[in-house]
């Protein structure tokens, strides 16, 4: 089982102590065959406690639209369906991810509630700089294709989508037959099934509120035993069990601590420190098992860089118009669609934050470790990504989410002995800023637009960049 918890030599003696730790208690605490794990009851709604009913992926192709589908150049695709299983998340997808969609995303939705159709929403098209790093076994992976952003819709059953290609000069809709699409347009509709239960169903709204669900067990399991339910695959109990230098097999939510506490951590993790340990307090995280990851979905085993000698800062691009409460699925609408639709091995992000301030685990493989993630293309060794739910380009971000930024940073940077108000120099994989090879100096706390050329993570999100650099470096004591 714990053969595959690291698929890469490149990993820190913290890494290595924490995997071995992870693996020890898995084996401890798991049963002999996964199939005879003790389920946990179910409870209404008909799933189990803590966990999330599957979801599905439903894709459809793009036709061309307009008086130029007849000549086999159509600038314009999309369509319009009706009485369709109900989802909650869209986005389009094409063949090549080396291929940019140089247009216009328009969508409108029918409400699955009432019936009643929505206006016509902007998806982001600009999504060149999200991904693996080029020359890496995920960027190469059969299946990996270009995408939008993913666009958050809320419970609907009816769809309207359409795409126009830009001019040749970049300026309006194409032509008489002048600039092209992608080929092979899919539009993609997301279901992230139901919270039946737990931590990930208890979100509340409002400034700073981040839940209060505590660490019982689930209904039906005695103290002490681990809270095996129907989900448990080896893939679950390794996601978990990837979290166990840390935090209790099975938890939902990895609880803070204060600063001493967190001092002791690290001295348990990597041993006695020299001279001032600079460390924020670990801030509450909700695991992969609190917001229902279906752990079946990703690629097996963990892939860890050397250290983290930075932070990127993103937005989803998925929109404002999700409640906390719906957080949980967002995430999971976010990483069925990076899973399924785009190809990825995971969801691209090593955390993600609600507009509350709620912390969540993204890529599995540990809070703690150096999780090589697929958020900053061509900065993705050594780095980590934090990934705010929404868009914040003309949107100023919620206080409580920058400072649930500035306080993970804190902590992970901390970790591996980074200060956040510093620079670095990452050494580039290939991006369209800066070449193979290249060495760049970058902030510690960087955004996304930083390594890459993109609008992320939108102007009034980066314009909070400075104010997270200080507060992170405040709560480390520095």
């Amino acid at each position: 089982m714990c053969g595959f918890l690291a698929t890469s030599s490149c990993v820190s003696p913290l890494v290595v102590r924490s995997v071995g730790t992870a693996c020890a208690a898995v084996l401890a605490l798991a049963p002999p065959a996964v199939a005879s794990a003790p389920a946990a009851p179910a409870v209404a709604g008909g799933g189990r406690a803590g966990d999330a009913v599957a979801g599905s992926t439903r894709s459809l192709p793009l036709v061309p639209l307009g008086r130029e589908r007849v000549l086999g150049a159509a600038p314009e695709q999309g369509l319009r369906r009706t009485g369709l299983a109900r989802f909650a998340l869209v986005g389009v997808v094409w063949d090549d991810p080396g291929s940019e969609l140089r247009g216009r995303v328009r969508v409108r939705t029918r409400s699955a509630l009432t019936g009643e159709w929505t206006g016509w929403q902007d998806v982001e098209t600009h999504t060149a700089g999200d991904g693996a790093d080029p020359g890496t076994a995920e960027r190469a992976a059969r299946g990996v294709r270009g995408a939008t952003a993913p666009l958050w819709v809320g419970p609907s059953d009816g769809v309207d989508v359409r795409v126009r290609a830009d001019g040749p000069d970049g300026d309006g809709p194409a032509r008489n037959g002048r600039g092209a699409l992608p080929p092979g347009l899919r539009l993609e509709l997301v279901d992230p099934g139901e919270d039946t239960g737990g931590p990930a169903a208890e979100r509340t709204d409002g400034p700073g509120r981040a839940g209060t669900a505590g660490e019982a067990p689930a209904v039906g399991v005695a103290a002490g035993e681990p809270p095996y339910t129907e989900l448990d695959t080896e893939a679950a109990i390794a996601a978990s069990g990837a979290n166990a230098d840390i935090a209790a097999f099975g938890t939902t939510e990895i609880p803070e601590l204060d600063g001493p506490a967190t001092v002791a951590e690290l001295t348990k993790l990597q041993g006695p420190v020299r001279g001032k340990p600079y460390i924020g307090p670990r801030p509450k995280i909700v695991t992969r098992r609190g917001w229902g990851a279906d752990e079946s979905l990703r690629e097996r085993g963990f892939v860890y860089t050397k250290r983290i000698k930075a932070a990127f800062v993103h937005h989803t691009a998925s929109g404002n118009k999700y409640t906390c409460a719906q957080a949980p699925s967002v995430i999971r609408g976010i990483y069925r669609y990076h899973v399924k639709s785009m190809g990825w091995r995971d969801i691209g992000y090593n955390f993600l934050v609600d507009k509350c301030g709620t912390l969540y685990e993204g890529r599995a493989g540990g809070v703690a470790k150096a999780v090589l993630g697929a958020h900053t293309l061509g900065f993705n060794t050594d780095s980590m990504g934090v990934a705010v739910l929404g868009t914040y380009g003309t949107t100023r971000p919620p206080g409580a989410a920058v400072t649930a930024v500035a306080r993970l940073a804190a902590w992970k940077l901390g970790l591996y002995g980074a200060d956040p108000r510093a620079k670095t120099s990452l050494t580039s994989g290939g991006s369209d800023l800066y070449p193979k090879g290249k060495n760049v100096r970058l902030n510690v706390l960087s955004g996304h637009r930083d390594g890459v050329a993109t609008e992320c993570p939108g102007r009034l999100l980066y314009a909070q960049l400075g104010t997270a650099r200080a507060d992170a470096a405040r709560y480390q004591g520095r």
